[in-house]
């Protein structure tokens, strides 16, 4: 048996609690990996919820999406992955538990240089910002207001876009101001007055919204955009497409985790870790995520 953390029914933190559950058989197009370590998402807290809806998932439920590990097993038809191989990539079968199964189309292998808790914070946030920086569709020297920068997308984000050529605006608490300095973005406190202080930072206007956040904040950020075609959420595709913008497409691939994992081995990409924790304490990642006031990512180490 293993060891996994989940939620038995839908609801708040008191439905969470360890679970043991067998042996991981790889089915078509998965990988039975022997978890290192495990992102922690705003998502999963929102599954556990029923935020995401509540059909399709059976109960009990172990919870994370994104994992880092050592490959056991792995699937009839997959060709690319060997058990002994270090990868990472989106969880089928929950990744806050000693072992999971990997979707093989959206894994890669972990470059040496890059440890399992870097690599474990790839796969969702990451491959999210990475989407949502493209989606977007700016050219070098154009400016991106990112919505709600200080949090794990938002961070990866930044330097995504930065890296591309552009100018970063970031909105953030006042506690939040020397991380996204630390980004190479602008920063703007969020709150009453928001768009004045965005006007400030950039006089012209900006040319493309990154939205991590919707509802009000977005709101109250979207008259200092010109081309609406040019918002994207991550947070709120009703709010996004009654504004002119639309959700983030997805597009993670093999390719597109390996680039990532490359920019991070090379130095160009800081995933930021701000915490770890053992499995055990999954519980207290998880609330702190919750709390909304998590800056960078906060990943789960499992020996």
């Amino acid at each position: 048996m293993a060891r996994a953390f989940g939620f038995v029914e839908y609801g708040g933190p008191e439905t969470q609690e360890f679970l043991d559950r067998p042996e991981l058989l790889p089915g078509p197009g998965q990988l039975a990996v022997a978890v290192r370590a495990a992102g922690v998402n705003p998502v999963d807290w929102k599954v556990r919820s029923g935020l995401l809806g509540r059909q399709g998932r059976a109960l009990p439920f172990v919870m994370g999406q994104e994992a880092a590990g050592v490959v056991l097993r792995v699937g009839p038809d997959v060709t690319a992955f060997t058990p002994g191989d270090e990868v990472f990539g989106v969880a089928a079968a929950g990744a806050f538990a000693e072992q999971t199964l990997l979707r093989a189309g959206m894994s890669a292998l972990k470059p040496a240089a890059v440890g399992f808790d870097q690599a474990a914070t790839l796969a969702v946030a990451t491959a999210t910002a990475d989407d949502a920086v493209r989606d977007v569709g700016l050219g070098s020297g154009a400016t991106l207001l990112v919505l709600g920068v200080s949090g794990g997308v938002g961070s990866a984000a930044a330097q995504i876009a930065r890296g591309r050529g552009l100018r970063v605006i970031g909105t953030a608490s006042e506690a939040g101001r020397a991380h996204v300095e630390a980004l190479g973005a602008v920063d703007v406190r969020y709150g009453d007055g928001v768009a004045e202080r965005i006007a400030q930072a950039a006089p012209d206007g900006v040319d493309g919204i990154l939205d991590l956040v919707g509802g009000d904040a977005l709101r109250d950020a979207v008259g200092v955009l010109a081309d609406r075609s040019k918002l994207v959420s991550t947070a709120d595709p009703a709010t996004a497409t009654e504004l002119g913008g639309r959700y983030v497409t997805r597009s993670t691939t093999s390719e597109s985790l390996a680039a990532l994992a490359a920019l991070v081995a090379a130095g160009e990409l800081d995933v930021h870790i701000t915490a770890r924790y053992p499995l055990a304490h999954a519980a207290e990642a998880l609330a702190r995520v919750e709390s909304g006031h998590a800056k960078g990512k906060l990943v789960l180490e499992i020996s």
